[in-house]
């Protein structure tokens, strides 16, 4: 396959004296190809042309190590190093996984690899020798989708990378005289086929996000201190999001002064998602830029600069840093559920089918909302104790309750408040599950210190929550203090400021003005998110009721007649007894009142 009458042998220049050289030698082909050419011939040759000049090559370059030839359906490459050559072949595994990832069964390209350490004999920009014949001969030994290595490879690696190894003892192999021994690649759980070492092999349950150190533009030294300590704030404030797995500084920091390559750098710390930045100072100006990476796809999912003057430098840092989180966790969780959506039905996780329930929980309608507690009752089965999904689930019965859809079951309410305790029980530390638990408990069992105290435990593990804030805010509205409130509503703005649930924010600050007596900003504030977003029924209670106090009966009564469009049965009634769980009389009265001279019926 490699050399004369496939065996690879050669003597090397016309007969002179071989050059020869010590040297990792790599050999991979596809599983299946014969199979694949029938099926497809002009789409699996496209595929392998794509493959070899987007992952082969510039993953075995930079590994430093050389494509030396191809076959039809594999290659032969070779290293100065044996770590560099078995790191070079999981990462290349790994990303070819990863494209695989959502491609039917039967038209997969699935890769096996034999890696040895031997003397190789050069000719031309060819090798050759034992050396490459018993790295050939161990590919064909190879599972599909792993990695077989001589004895040579594993006694140089095994102390060097974290890997685990099963060894297969010795076999007697073609045109190879003595017998080789040779060992398979394991992923740490000990099962399946050859994975990449734990650093890069499967992350954790989570996303995950490393923060590179952002570079200094300027001539001045000493902005490394304000660089630095800016990537140090966001690395914490990323931190408390326990659904993201944060690399800590004394990792990335090993990258500082270096020119990196940024899917390298994620491979090599096992994330899938990376932000990198710079300072640059302009005499008394600043200019802060940061950009978000996927990673696997090598696409960028958020970028932009900020200016400010450097008599500001810890205020513009602190904006900073608040507004970059603000950001790029949502990014980060969008790009997530789209990865679940991806996967194959039989290959989710708890993790997976939460992901996959989000849009749906977010969608505040009737039928999406039956699909996501759905995926969350899929998720609690696989995993009981998974407390976002209990969370979520219990999410799920409240927005039912409280918008008065069709029932799942005979105890709704006694469901939600069980998931609530449910998750509290699990002693998580994840601020947004502890946060939804509490505000279920607030809406549905009207246990208002329970709820607020809840939400503020989640405030202090993650006081940069956008869902969790505006859960806050709102839970105030209903039973607690009306600056917190505002307080709570106002930083969620200042987190997000672009923040596609922006109605959220607009109609609980125009609630609180309306409690607060400044009718007119309420009606400014209240049509200012319908104008945001049209299908929240909530903003319409405060709109209307607004526009009922100020006398305006005809935008009143269109405000009423949006309000029934999108929860059909409203009445005074059921919203004072059903909907709200107001601890206070007047909170319940001047909101009544209001909709009652719009027009909306009694009930």
């Amino acid at each position: 396959m490699y050399g004369p009458d496939g065996e690879g042998e050669g003597n090397g220049m016309d007969g002179a004296r071989p050059t020869r050289k010590l040297a990792a030698i790599v050999v991979a082909d596809i599983v299946g190809y014969s199979r694949l050419m029938e099926a497809d011939e002009a789409d699996t040759l496209a595929r392998l042309r794509t493959i070899r000049s987007e992952i082969v090559e510039p993953i075995t370059a930079q590994h430093r190590g050389r494509v030396v030839k191809t076959t039809g359906d594999g290659w032969l490459s070779e290293f100065a190093s044996v770590t560099d050559a078995v790191q070079s072949t999981l990462v290349l595994l790994e990303a070819l996984a990863a494209r695989n990832d959502g491609v039917a069964p039967e038209r997969r390209i699935e890769l096996r690899a034999g890696i040895n350490l031997g003397e190789i004999i050069f000719e031309g920009d060819d090798i050759y020798g034992t050396g490459v014949n018993i790295a050939a001969r161990l590919e064909a030994l190879a599972e599909p989708g792993g990695i077989r290595v001589s004895s040579s490879v594993h006694d140089q690696i095994q102390s060097i990378l974290d890997l685990a190894f099963e060894d297969m003892g010795e076999a007697q192999v073609k045109n190879i005289a003595r017998p080789v021994r040779s060992f398979a690649l394991r992923s740490r759980s000990g099962s399946g086929a050859s994975t990449a070492p734990a650093p890069l092999g499967k992350v954790a349950e989570v996303a995950s996000i490393a923060v590179l150190p952002f570079a200094n533009m300027s001539n001045d030294p000493e902005q490394d201190y304000f660089a630095d300590g800016m990537v140090e704030d966001i690395l914490t404030a990323l931190s408390r999001f326990r659904s993201l797995k944060v690399i800590a500084r004394n990792s990335t920091f090993a990258y500082k002064g270096r020119a990196v390559d940024v899917r390298q750098v994620a491979r090599e710390l096992g994330v899938r998602y990376v932000l990198e930045g710079s300072v640059r100072k302009a005499g008394a100006r600043l200019r802060i830029t940061g950009q978000l990476i996927d990673a696997t796809s090598g696409a960028h999912l958020w970028a932009d600069r900020f200016d400010g003057a450097l008599e500001d430098v810890f205020d513009l840092q602190d904006k900073i840093t608040e507004t970059v989180v603000g950001i790029i966790e949502p990014r980060i969780r969008g790009a997530e559920i789209e990865r679940a959506r991806r996967k194959r039905p039989d290959n989710l996780d708890a993790y997976d089918l939460y992901l996959q329930s989000l849009p749906h929980l977010y969608a505040f309608r009737s039928e999406p909302n039956t699909t996501a507690l759905a995926l969350l009752s899929k998720a609690i089965a696989l995993d009981p104790g998974y407390a976002p999904a209990l969370a979520g689930a219990a999410w799920c019965y409240e927005q039912r309750l409280t918008r008065r859809w069709p029932t799942m079951r005979d105890d709704d309410e006694m469901e939600a408040i069980r998931l609530a305790r449910a998750t509290l029980a699990t002693t998580t530390d994840d601020a947004n599950a502890i946060g939804t638990a509490g505000f279920v408990l607030l809406m549905v069992g009207r246990e208002w210190d329970a709820g607020l105290v809840a939400l503020r435990r989640s405030l202090d593990l993650n006081p940069n929550n956008v869902l969790i804030l505006i859960m806050a805010g709102f839970a105030n509205i209903y039973a607690g203090d009306l600056a917190e409130a505002m307080s709570w509503l106002q930083r969620a703005r200042r987190v997000s400021p672009a923040d596609p649930g922006a109605f959220f924010f607009l109609t609980g600050e125009a609630w609180i003005r309306l409690l607060s007596g400044d009718v007119e900003g309420a009606a400014a504030g209240a049509a200012q998110s319908a104008a945001t977003y049209d299908g929240w029924d909530s903003t319409y209670w405060v709109l209307a009721s607004a526009l009922g106090h100020l006398g305006r009966k005809a935008d009143a009564r269109a405000a009423v007649d949006k309000l029934l469009a999108l929860s059909p049965g409203t009445t005074l009634s059921g919203l004072r007894t059903k909907t709200w769980p107001f601890r206070h009389h007047e909170r319940i009265a001047i909101t009544i009142d209001g909709l009652r001279l719009a027009g909306l019926p009694e009930g």
